[in-house]
Order: structure tokens, then sequence, then C-alpha cells
């Protein structure tokens, strides 16, 4: 046997009818080598739609699929990627910003700042929409980010007052985790790296020069049918419909009389030879053709190819893709491909299986198994390992235990995020605002800005960018809120000015005066939240006698006029008092 490199990667489909294994590792001149493949069935209905439903018969059969790959490596397995299916998949799109009081330099902390509120907001609305259910956020992505408004594809190192960003994240529920995580140690191995299904498709079956086109890439396997959707150089949308090649299979089952394993050979012969022979449960030997098993699946068929189109539409804003990229055992069907073109209202040529001419990088054992569409997903969980290297590590969060999918930049921020600890307790807030109006216009003094929460990785001071590994134990206290805004009528840039009179023939400067919600008042008055305050243009005779000290003058005069104490005192009104 020919010499292995030391490292290797183990990947496991965990499908509904199927578990396939692949070993094999990347080689800068063959690309990805494949050493050992198995394929083994569910000997009975261990999982349906994507879900386990009987976890000690999966690991049964994980244990065959591992010791067969064993034997013909000649090595122990012990770690495993693997992904989990679309079918309890949610998704959630949702924008975020940041705004800077002045123009600021982005730094990747910055992004990560804006990211983080994105995931929490994506976080709550999970929570609020799934109360009785724990979901685990298992990865993001940045749709599109933007400065000042204007699109961007890097927001680093450019400068600008506001940041915002168009956010996808996924969950999943803890239990579908969970049971995947327990097959797979019942077995005997331990799960290296985690990814979905639809994204272990699409990297393979969409290189990223193509998701600059508006393409879906449809995943159909046995019980369920995952969807992506790339434009611009981005996945936009993730979805599925609880419906795939086992519903064509059952349809086979009752039209023939036959087991579900005949049902499936029956399937799987109608794109291959014209008349199929098969024994149905009485045992009677019979023939049909192809064209009749087509009939008979028609109806179901069309079924799953209209409501995999209606999906794709409504995950691409309510318009057909472009084209679409079809992978699996379930989309090898015949007439799915031409269906679902024609529910699409696209041309045939658009839709198409993708196989072969998508795996021209990946190198195959002699005596391994054709290049088709059903090895995309299964090669894709391989090379995941080596393109997000999405590890599961565990910490502890404030003496919380938790589970986070590591890809390699896993900071305290995605910790925080994953027990929905909340934004404003990360970073330092400002004390209540003052809101008041100076002369009808309204302004706001802001409070003063607290201290960050204090976060530490093993007892050491880091940061919310702070990369994390395996057992860390991270503390945050909480962050503070500052002092709130307190502000007296000094403190505003129109207190200290002064308004010019001429009295009794020589210019007098005089301090301004002010009234707060219709009462005069001093500098030294205390503007409280929501109060009016105006500041006079003039003085009443009055008030001008009482600052300069003439209270009880013999007479006085505005603008040669005879004044009365109410009367008013504009700026360069000439005065005369006689006293």
């Amino acid at each position: 046997m020919t010499k292995l490199p030391q490292q290797l990667v183990f990947g496991l489909d965990i499908g509904t009818r199927s578990i396939v294994g692949t070993v094999g590792y990347k080689n800068s001149e063959r690309g990805f080598v494949i050493v050992a493949q198995s394929i083994r069935f569910h000997e009975t209905r261990a999982m349906m739609d994507g879900q386990i439903h009987d976890i000690e018969k999966v690991a049964e059969t994980i244990g065959v699929v591992k010791r067969e790959l064993e034997q013909k490596i000649d090595r122990k397995l012990t770690e495993v990627c693997i992904a989990a299916a679309g079918r309890v998949l949610k998704t959630v799109e949702t924008s975020c910003e940041l705004e800077f009081e002045e123009d600021t330099l982005i730094d990747p902390e910055h992004i990560r700042t804006l990211v983080a509120g994105g995931i929490e907001k994506a976080y709550a609305r999970i929570k609020s929409e799934n109360s009785d259910e724990i979901f685990s956020c298992v990865g993001h992505t940045v749709v599109r980010y933007f400065l000042n408004g204007f699109l961007m594809t890097n927001l680093e190192s450019h400068r600008g007052k506001k940041i915002s960003a168009d956010i996808i994240a996924t969950f999943l529920p803890q239990e579908v985790v969970e049971s995947l995580y327990a097959a797979v140690e019942k077995a005997g191995l331990e799960v290296a790296d985690m990814t979905l299904e639809p994204i272990a498709a699409i990297n393979v079956a969409i290189p990223g020069n193509y998701r600059l086109l508006n393409i879906a890439l449809v995943d159909v396997g046995a019980g369920t049918s995952d969807i992506c959707v790339t434009k611009d150089g981005s996945i936009v949308a993730y979805g599925m419909i609880p419906k795939a090649g086992d519903a064509i299979t059952e349809s086979i089952m009752q039209a023939y009389l036959v087991d579900f394993d005949t049902a499936e050979k029956i399937k799987l012969a109608t794109g291959k030879k014209k008349e199929i022979q098969y024994k149905d449960i009485m045992g009677t030997k019979l023939k049909v053709s192809a064209e009749s098993v087509k009939e008979t699946a028609e109806p179901v068929v069309s079924d799953i190819a209209k409501q995999v189109s209606d999906k794709i539409i409504e995950l691409n804003g309510g318009k057909p893709v472009s084209a679409v990229f079809v992978v699996g055992g379930g989309g090898k069907f015949p007439t799915f491909i031409p269906l679902l073109a024609e529910n699409l209202g696209i041309a045939k040529e658009r839709v198409a299986l993708r196989g072969a001419e998508v795996l021209d990088f990946v190198t195959f054992p002699e005596d391994g198994l054709a290049k088709d569409s059903t090895l995309v997903t299964p090669i894709g969980i391989c090379l995941n390992y080596y393109e997000a290297k999405n590890n599961i590590i565990f910490v502890t969060l404030n003496k919380e235990r938790i589970k986070l999918y590591d890809n390699g930049k896993t900071a305290v921020m995605d910790a925080a995020a994953k027990v929905g600890f909340p934004n404003d307790r990360l970073f330092a807030r400002t004390g209540k605002a003052l809101n008041y109006t100076f002369n009808g216009e309204r302004r706001m003094a802001r409070g003063e800005m607290g201290d960050a929460a204090v976060i530490k990785v093993n007892g050491k001071l880091a940061s919310i960018s702070t990369i994390i590994g395996n057992h860390d134990e991270i503390t945050i206290k909480d962050s503070t809120s500052g002092k709130p805004a307190r502000l007296t009528l000094a403190d505003l840039k129109e207190a200290g000015e002064s308004i010019v009179f001429n009295i009794n023939g020589k210019d007098v400067k005089m301090p301004r005066l002010f009234m707060a919600n219709g009462k005069p008042v001093g500098e030294d008055y205390r503007i409280a939240d929501g109060d009016s305050i105006v500041r006079k243009d003039f003085y009443l005779v009055s008030e001008l006698l009482t600052a300069l000290d003439m209270e009880r003058p013999s007479s006085i005069e505005v603008n040669h006029v005879a004044a009365n104490p109410y009367d008013r005192v504009y700026e360069n009104f000439t005065v005369d008092i006689r006293v």
C-alpha cells in the first residue's frame, strides 16, 4: 500500500438512507486525494427527513463504516468531520449599524462589534419566536457591508461616521446537534469539525467565482431538499423543503406493492434501463418499463419540483434565479430537472446535475466509486475541514459551560453571543442624556462614558476580540453606565454674551437674560430634562433698572418716549434715565 501522509481527514455524510465515509488528504498537485471510501445503508428507518431517530442504530452503522475504512488504510480513526441537515435549519436575516461622533478609522475591533450586534439581534429574534426550544448559532454570513450608507466589500482601514452590515445568521436546535454528537461518540469518534450540509455542497458545486452570478444549488437527498442561493459574490439565502427522494420511493412502493428497498432499486434503475425486473411482496416476479415508473412517480416528482422552485423564488426575492445546479441522489430521477426548469420558467439547459465535472480536482481510489452528484456533499464535508476548520470547543463563560463551533478565529464575542450576553453589557455605556430646547431648537447633552466590561480569559485581562480555545475560562464583569448629563446655563456657548443699550448717551453692555419654562433664571440654573430655555433679546424697563441699581428714577424715556416698567428695551435702544 502506498505510504499515506500523517494527517488524513475523515468525513461522514450521515444521511437519511445511507452513511458515506470518506478518508483523504489535500495535495498541491493532485487536489483532494481520496484514499478510502465506504457506504452503508441503514438497515432500519433509524433516520427520517435528515433527523436521527434511533441513536443506537445510527451509531452501529457509523461503527461499521469506521471499521471498514480502518482496515483499508491500516490506521485507527479517532476524529471525524460531520454535517447537519438543513431540515431544521433556521436562518435570520438582519442588519446592524454602528455610529461614531466623528470620522473614525475603521479597525477589526469595530467590525467585530458591528457583527456582534447583528448576531445578538438575530439570536434575540430566534429566542422570541421559539420560546420552547433552545437554538445554537452555528454560523453567520456577512452579505454586504456599508460605509456611510455606501456599499463596500471591506470596511477595514476606511474612515467614516457610520458602518452597517446585512447579515444571515444560521441556527440549529440543540437536540439536533446533540443527537449527531451522541451517535458519533458511541461509535468511538470525536467531532473534529462540523458544518451544514448545504454549505458543504455549495463549496464543491459552486466555486467562489461563480457566486457573482445569481445561482441556486439544490441538494436533493432522501428526506430533505436543501437550497442555497448566491448573488454578488456571497451566499445570500438558505432554505429547504422537507421532501425529497424518499417520497419518490414511497410512491413506487404503493404503486407496485413492493418493500422500500425494492422500490429504491426500481427508482435507481429508471434512469439506466428501459425495462426493470422486480419481485413484489407476494413473491411474484414482474417487469415494468422505465416510462411507466416515470408516469407513476410524476405527481410526486412534480410536487417536489414545484415546492423547490417556489422556495428558490421566495429566497431570491420573488423572482427565479439565472441557473440551478442540482446534487444528491434524489435529483437524479430522470424527470426532476426538466420539471424544475419548467416550474422556474427558465431554459432547461440552465438546470443541470452537478457531478463529475465539479470533481475534477478529486483523485479517487482505483477501486472507488464513480464520480457523480451523490459524492458532492461527502467531499465537501472533508474539504470544509481545511477551508473553515470549524472545530468544536468547550469553554466556560461566567461559570456556564458552553459549546462553540470554532473557525480558528473564535473570540470572546462569539461566546458572549452564544449565551445571549447583551451587547450593551459588553461595551461602555453613556449616562442618561439630557434633552431640552433652546429658543425652540432641540438640543441634547450626552452623559459621561462609563467603563467597558472587564473581560478575563484564564485570569488574564482580555477584550471581546481575544481569540479563545478549548477549555478556556472566561469571565465578564458587566460594563457600567456613566454619570447622567449635567448642564447649567453657564455651560452653554450662549452664556456670557452681551446686549448693548445706549444709556444716558453712553453704550452699556449688559448680560443676556434667560428664561426656563417661562421663569427668569440665572446662569447658575441647572437645566433639567425637558426644559424649554429661552434667551431673551430684550430687557423689561424694570429689569434694566434693577440691573443698574436705579429702581426709583424720577423719569425714564425709551427712544425719547416716556416708558413704564413693562416696556421692552431691545439692543441699541436709547434709554434716558433721570434720578
